[in-house]
């Protein structure tokens, strides 16, 4: 078999970091010491759960956005505004409604200056390639996802880029077509029809990355970070039953779901980790997920303790980035553990299962006091008012220290739902106050004197 780690290298990424000056004067960092070398003849997935900064590493090394610190080098020259190697498919096609096929696949040639002749024979060629041929002069609106799907491939590779970017291609599709265009695409890139030296691929799906790829990228998040860079050297095509396949898909399970885990522990030859620990998260992340998810995946695991992770995700037709929020969730609050790819219950998660509603609400709103930091702080606050009411703003100011607004608004939704549910505190929407009834005030005093 060809030894794919030893191609040459045309992209590197050389302590690239990414941050944002957010409108109250704090940094937001949103990838930190990126070190990455891509290489010719590999597809490189790019893994990680939701907020690890995937899309915009992938914009970077296109040129479309710049990086705050650190270099892309493109043929060991620093790369200044777009990179003349690289084209992307969106995840939401990106075409122009009152353009044909042809003139939305003619748009990049275009825009490189080649004359009308030469570019229309180019997108023609590709429109025949990624099999549209005879639907030149349809529009958009008259084309399936999937059809939509392969304009913006023939697109891409009619410029003929050294690197194919895809940016979840496949994630707007259903599940049919979505199998089917990856599989002829991965048909296209191993018969050498399409004019690309590789393609960088930016999934939230752990089995793709395990189809498709010579080669994944496990990020982590707050802030971004390699974790681990597995080499797959399962021959194409992969069977995903078997053993090996499925050994990968767990390796790459546990990576991701135990943001804690020293990556060298585990036990295979191909897996390296640019850092062995990961910084201390600033601040307390809180998974946006509501109680009744967390409640209904306990009540799912009841009767299987030491489930098995992966089956637990084709069971339920959940990709990673669906499941992820819900475990964090899970394990905050001590109602779950995870180890080795494998769930278990813990003893508090199956007094949840086991308990009345009441019952319920009493054993998160323990779990919240004791474990979740920023509704404790609320609950200090409130109780350091007269009145026993905060504007949400108060809450808002101390999240956006450490994240970008829309995270920290969605932080407030989260402690806001949780709390309420443990009957923590009200939250009055039209005056944005989160406060305390007289009745919620006494509870929550009793809960903590026991």
């Amino acid at each position: 078999m060809l030894d794919k780690t030893n191609n040459p290298s045309f992209i590197a990424l050389q302590g690239i970091g990414k941050s944002y000056l957010q409108p109250n004067g704090q940094t937001i960092t949103i990838i930190e010491n990126i070190n990455l070398e891509l290489r010719t003849e590999q597809i490189i997935a790019i893994l990680g759960p939701s907020g690890s900064g995937k899309s915009t590493l992938m914009r970077m090394i296109a040129g479309l956005i710049p990086p705050t610190s650190g270099n892309v080098l493109y043929y060991d020259r620093p790369l200044t505004g777009l990179n003349p190697g690289v084209a992307i498919v969106f995840q939401n096609f990106a075409l122009y409604p009152w353009l044909t096929v042809l003139e939305n696949v003619e748009l990049g040639l275009k825009a490189k200056g080649e004359a009308k002749e030469s570019r229309e024979k180019k997108a023609l060629k590709m429109i025949d390639v990624i099999g549209l041929d005879g639907f030149e002069n349809a529009y958009p609106k008259e084309l399936s996802g999937g059809m939509r799907q392969r304009v913006g491939f023939a697109r891409a590779l009619a410029v003929e880029p050294e690197l194919l970017c895809m940016d979840e291609p496949f994630s707007a599709l259903d599940v049919l077509t979505a199998e089917n265009l990856r599989y002829e695409l991965l048909d296209l890139w191993l018969e050498r029809r399409i004019p690309t030296k590789s393609i960088l691929i930016v999934t939230h799906g752990i089995e793709e990355a395990v189809t498709l790829a010579d080669r994944i990228i496990v990020l982590g998040r707050n802030p971004g970070r390699i974790r681990a860079d597995l080499p797959v050297t399962l021959p194409h095509y992969r069977d995903r039953k078997s053993p090996e396949f499925q050994a990968i898909v767990d390796q790459v399970y546990k990576i991701i779901t135990q943001p804690d885990l020293d990556v060298d522990t585990i036990n295979t030859s191909t897996l390296t980790s640019q850092a062995k620990s990961e910084t201390p998260q600033r601040y307390q992340f809180l998974p946006s997920v509501r109680i009744g998810s967390i409640a209904g995946l306990i009540e799912i695991l009841e009767d299987r303790q030491g489930y098995d992770l992966y089956r637990l995700a084709q069971e339920l037709l959940l990709e990673v980035d669906d499941i992820l929020p819900i475990l964090d969730a899970a394990k905050l609050l001590e109602l779950i553990v995870l180890s080795e790819g494998d769930i278990s219950i813990t003893t508090l998660g199956q007094k949840f299962v086991q308990g009345n509603i009441d019952e319920r609400k009493q054993l998160i709103r323990l779990q919240i006091l004791s474990h979740i930091r920023l509704a404790q702080q609320i609950n200090q606050l409130i109780q350091s008012k007269r009145n026993h009411r905060i504007p949400e703003e108060m809450v808002l100011d101390i999240l956006e220290k450490y994240f970008t607004t829309g995270e920290a608004r969605a932080q407030l939704e989260t402690v806001i739902h949780w709390g309420r549910y443990a009957e923590l505190y009200s939250y009055d929407e039209p005056s944005g106050e989160i406060f305390f009834e007289q009745e919620i005030s006494e509870e929550i005093e009793e809960t903590i004197s026991v």
